[in-house]
C-alpha cells in the first residue's frame, strides 16, 4: 500500500543530557510543520530526563531499560548486557508495533539499541552528532546508518566520509537575529532593529548603556569553577567599568544571591536567553555543543571554559574546534588563576581582538541546520511512500 505524506511514521531516540534532548525535539518540531498529519514517536532511557521533557513538548515516548558503561568495575557494568539484551528486544518490539518510515537518532544511551535495530529491520536511518568528538553511541551505529549529519569539519576521523553531511546543530530560534539584523533593502530599518534589541536588553536587565557587559553563563545547574572564578574576580570587574550579567544556575543560587553589587547582578536563571545574549558585549561558557552553537550565531567575543568532567573531555575539543579558528579564547580550568585577568584586559582594551573574534565566530554559524538535518531526513524517505 502506497504511504502518503499523512501516514509518515518518524521514530526518534536521543537523550541522557538536554545536548541529545534538544535537538532530537528541534528535529522533531520541523517534520511536525512540514508534515502535520505525520505520526512520531520518541524512544529514550527509563530513568533519565527525556521521559519528562520529551512529553512537555507534545510527543509520545517509550522508555527503554538501558543506561551505559561506567569507567570503573560496578554492578551496572555487570548489568550492562542483561540492559542491552533486553532493549534490543522492546526496540524490535516498537519499530514492529509502529511501523517507521525513518528512524533518527541524535545521541544518548537509547540510540544505539533503537537504531541498531531499525537498521536490521531495513529502516533508513540518519544520526546526529554534536560535538566535534564523536560520542560512542554515534560512533557504534555509524556504519549501520544512511546518513551523518555533523556540526563541525574533519569528522572523518570518526565516520565513513561519504555519509557525513556537514549541517550544524539546531538552535533556538529566537537567537537568529541577537547578532546581525535581518536581511532586507532597507539599510535604516535593519540599523533600528538591531538598536532596538539591545536597547531592550539593556531596559530588561537595567544596565549602563555606556559601559561594556560581561555575560557568564554556567548552564542550568550552574558550573561551580566558573562561579568561583566570578566571585574571587568581582573587585576587578569593579575596576575594569565592567558590568556583569551572572548566570549561577539553581545548584549554586543560595550560596551567590547574596553577591549582587554595584556592576554584579547574580542570576539563577535567565529566561530571556535572547536579551542576555543582545545585552552582552563578552560571553564566559562552557562548550557544550549546543552553547558553541548558539554562540556562533550571536557573534559577540566569547571565553570558552570547559567542563573536563565529561566523556572523553568532548567539551574541550568543541572549544579547541572554534579557539584553533581565532574564534574564541580557550581557558582551561587550571589556567584561570594565571591567565583570566590578563586575557580579559587585553580582550577589553582591543577593539581590533574583540572584532576579529566576532566575525571569525559568527562564521562558523549554521543557521539554517534544524531545515538541513530536515531536508537529509526526507532524503531517506523511500520513494514508494512518497506522494
Amino acid at each position: 500500500m502506497k504511504q502518503n505524506k499523512s501516514t509518515y511514521r518518524f521514530i526518534i531516540s536521543g537523550g541522557g543530557t538536554g545536548g541529545h534532548i534538544y535537538p532530537a525535539i528541534a528535529i522533531a518540531d520541523e517534520l511536525r510543520q512540514r508534515y502535520p498529519e505525520a505520526k512520531f514517536l520518541f524512544v529514550g532511557a527509563k530513568d533519565r530526563m527525556e521521559m519528562e521533557k520529551v512529553p512537555q513538548a507534545g510527543y509520545e515516548i517509550e522508555g527503554l531499560w538501558i543506561s551505559g558503561l561506567q569507567r570503573k568495575l560496578s554492578l551496572k557494568n555487570l548489568m550492562f548486557p542483561f540492559k542491552l539484551i533486553s532493549s534490543l528486544v522492546k526496540s524490535r518490539k516498537i519499530i514492529k508495533k509502529f511501523k517507521p518510515t525513518v528512524a533518527i537518532g541524535t545521541g544518548g544511551y537509547a540510540s544505539a539499541p533503537l537504531l541498531r535495530t531499525a537498521s536490521h529491520e531495513g529502516i533508513p536511518c540518519v544520526i546526529q552528532e554534536q560535538n566535534s568528538h564523536a560520542g560512542i553511541t554515534n560512533k557504534w551505529l555509524s556504519s549501520k546508518v544512511q546518513t551523518i549529519c555533523v556540526a563541525y569539519q574533519g569528522m572523518e576521523q570518526f565516520f565513513p566520509a561519504e555519509k557525513i553531511v556537514l549541517t550544524g546543530n539546531p538552535v533556538r530560534q529566537d537567537l537568529l537575529n541577537i547578532s546581525s539584523p535581518p536581511a532586507g533593502p532597507d539599510e535604516s530599518v535593519r540599523r533600528a532593529d538591531k538598536t532596538g534589541k539591545r536597547s531592550e536588553a539593556h531596559q530588561f536587565f537595567n544596565l549602563d548603556s555606556s559601559k561594556k557587559t560581561l555575560l557568564v553563563l554556567g548552564g542550568s545547574l550552574g558550573a561551580k569553577r566558573i562561579n568561583q572564578l566570578i566571585d574571587t574576580s568581582r573587585s576587578f570587574f569593579e575596576e575594569k567599568h565592567v558590568q556583569v550579567i551572572w548566570q549561577c544556575g539553581k545548584l549554586y543560587e543560595e550560596l551567590y544571591k547574596s553577591k549582587t553589587s554595584g556592576l554584579i547582578q547574580v542570576h539563577a536563571f535567565l529566561n530571556r536567553m535572547d536579551l542576555a545574549y543582545a545585552a552582552a558585549d563578552f560571553i564566559i561558557s562552557r562548550a557544550g555543543a549546543l552553547s558553541v552553537s548558539e554562540l556562533c550565531l550571536v557573534g559577540k567575543p566569547v571565553i570558552f571554559i570547559p567542563s573536563p568532567n565529561v566523556a572523553e573531555d568532548h567539551q574541550t575539543k568543541n572549544a579547541q574546534a572554534v579557539s584553533e579558528n581565532n574564534a574564541a579564547i580557550l581557558l582551561k580550568e587550571n589556567e584561570l588563576e594565571d591567565r583570566f585577568e590578563a586575557e580579559f584586559s587585553a580582550l577589553l582594551a582591543s577593539s581590533a581582538k574583540q572584532k576579529q573574534l566576532s566575525e571569525n565566530i559568527q562564521k562558523m554559524a549554521k543557521p539554517n541546520a534544524t531545515n538541513d538535518i530536515v531536508a537529509e531526513i526526507e532524503k531517506l524517505i523511500p520513494e514508494d511512500t512518497r506522494e
